[in-house]
């Protein structure tokens, strides 16, 4: 088969259109072309009057050759990859030790499957609790304002990831076609099969939901084994290898292999691995606000004549500014059509992050718009970035009224440096609510004088951006990682063998599709490692 890229079509186009483009594209007739399937659809709305699709799809030629050979110089012509998985190895029959998975979001997820698809029967320990009873606590937040510190939008099956606009899209590089592997387990779990081919597709948490559940019971069928309210409090090191864990509950288990996916929050974790010794670094991050437009004004700004067409869905936007301090904002977690979360896992702290459902279709559009920080912005070791959050999760509770009310501020008030005193048009989706205020001090000053210039600088690219009713929410701070968990190419702690950091926890991914990514990566490092060593035995 052949892949064809770069195909542009109007976004009404007939279903036949895309045949005759790519007969016309190869200069053949339709009748001479195979089956057809659609490998990526996008949508190109850089001209706000003429949106346009671009596909890029594979065909079926009985002179594949001839033609490839015709089109040898066009790089949009080329063999189509084979992107099916494949497994490293198999477990032997009988298994002295079973590995350990740490966290049960997405990196921890694909890791216990590919460990157990490969008849490893995994052991997963995850501090939260399973997804529905997870749901259950992560409203009592968001309704009541009563916070359960080891079951929230971060701790819990499922991970962050759950409660967010549950997006499937990265620019990691994936030589091996992993991301087509997550993809695929997710069609398989319930997920619409329009995510194989959608250039930037979403699921929602409803959905999320039901998909997880199903993984799990494929885990566990295949002998792994989920263990929810299990949070890791020690590590047992010997002679530079890890050979077990301990639980809060007191329990121990043994294992010669573990692999940490613990999520971006774990904070009580993270200490516990730096005084275990094993080497972490602090890495870069960011931090600023959520914001909040009219989801019809975003439409308009980016599709203008054919704003709410159901072909194009809910407009997003990615934007970015260089300013002049130094800084870079961008924007951060988009979700068209969604609402602003409640995202804190301790108490007296507000975090804010953005979810949507899978129909995007709430009043408002919401993205963080954030400050890249460093450590030399927080010096003082691989803990400090965490320190500054907490910081200003903790100043954020205050400004919000002490109540996990979030403090916010109108865009028109925040550039202008006066404090904001009644709602305008935009009405902000942020529960429990939201406290108005002045977010001056809710960040360092750098990071306001960076986002005063970048909101009038979005405004060129997204007219209306600068609304001076459109809704700002503070904090963001949990955008990623703080540190970085360092781990050598076997993918195992620099200093810690059998060891196994991976996901955003760890510092290697950033969203669900890229911590899947991690997870397949690691797990066959594990496997490698663990069929290398029945080997050795036999020897």
């Amino acid at each position: 088969m052949l892949r064809i890229s770069d195909i542009r079509l109007p976004i009404e186009h007939p279903p036949a259109a895309l045949a005759a483009a790519v007969a016309a594209r190869l200069g053949m007739a339709e009748a001479d072309l195979g089956e057809i399937s659609v490998f990526r659809r996008s949508c190109d709305a850089r001209k706000a009057g003429a949106p346009t699709f671009l596909y890029s799809v594979d065909v079926a030629l009985p002179n594949a050759a001839a033609v490839l050979d015709r089109f040898a110089a066009d790089r949009q012509v080329q063999p189509t990859p084979d992107m099916r998985y494949h497994f490293v190895g198999r477990a032997p029959a009988q298994l002295t030790t079973r590995p350990i998975v740490v966290g049960f979001g997405p990196a921890g997820i694909f890791a216990a499957l590919i460990l157990a698809q490969s008849g490893f029967r995994p052991i997963v320990l995850e501090r939260g609790k399973a997804v529905r009873e997870r749901t259950q606590d992560t409203w009592g937040l968001w309704r009541k304002k009563q916070l359960n510190p080891e079951s929230n939008v971060q701790f819990g099956e499922g991970g962050a990831g759950t409660f967010s606009d549950g997006k499937l899209y990265s620019q990691i590089k994936d030589p091996r076609h992993y991301g087509r592997k997550v993809l695929m387990e997710f069609v398989k779990a319930g997920a619409p099969a329009e995510i194989l081919y959608l250039s930037k597709p979403h699921i929602g948490t409803f959905r999320l939901v039901g998909m997880v559940e199903q993984m799990r019971r494929e885990i566990e069928q295949l002998g792994g084994e989920i263990r929810f309210q299990q949070r890791v409090s020690g590590l047992h090191i010997e002679h530079g290898r890890v050979r077990g864990v301990t639980l809060a509950s007191g329990e121990e288990l043994r294992t010669d292999h573990m692999i940490l996916a613990i999520g971006h929050s774990a904070r009580d974790t993270f200490a516990m691995l730096h005084a275990a010794g094993v080497f972490m670094e602090a890495k870069p991050f960011s931090i600023g606000f959520r914001i909040e437009h009219p989801q019809a004004l975003i439409d308009q700004a980016r599709f203008g004549p054919y704003a709410g067409n159901p072909l194009l869905g809910a407009a997003d936007y990615k934007l970015v500014h260089h300013c002049r301090n130094g800084r870079s904002v961008y924007s951060f977690c988009m979700c068209p059509g969604g609402t602003v979360v409640a995202a804190t896992s301790e108490a007296n702290g507000v975090v804010t992050n953005g979810m949507s459902q899978y129909s995007r279709n709430e009043r408002n559009a919401n993205a963080g718009i954030v400050v890249g920080i460093t450590p030399l912005d927080y010096p003082g070791g691989p803990l400090a970035g965490i320190a500054l959050q907490r910081q200003l999760e903790a100043h954020a509770f205050e400004l919000g009224g002490g109540t996990y009310e979030a403090p916010g501020q109108l865009v028109g008030d925040f550039l202008a440096g006066r404090p904001s005193t009644q709602l305008g048009t935009v009405l902000p989706s942020y529960q429990p609510g939201v406290r108005l205020t002045s977010l001056a001090s809710a960040l360092p000053d750098y990071a306001i004088a960076a986002l005063r210039e970048a909101i009038p600088a979005f405004d060129r690219q997204i007219r209306g951006f600068a609304m001076p009713d459109a809704v700002l929410t503070g904090v963001e701070t949990r955008t990623s990682s703080p540190l970085r968990i360092t781990r050598g190419d076997d993918c195992q702690s620099l200093n810690v063998k059998g060891l196994y950091p991976a996901g955003e926890g760890a510092g290697y991914a950033g969203g669900i599709l890229s911590a899947g990514v991690d997870g397949i990566r690691v797990a066959e490092a594990v496997t490698r490692e663990m069929l290398g060593q029945v080997a050795r035995h036999k020897e």
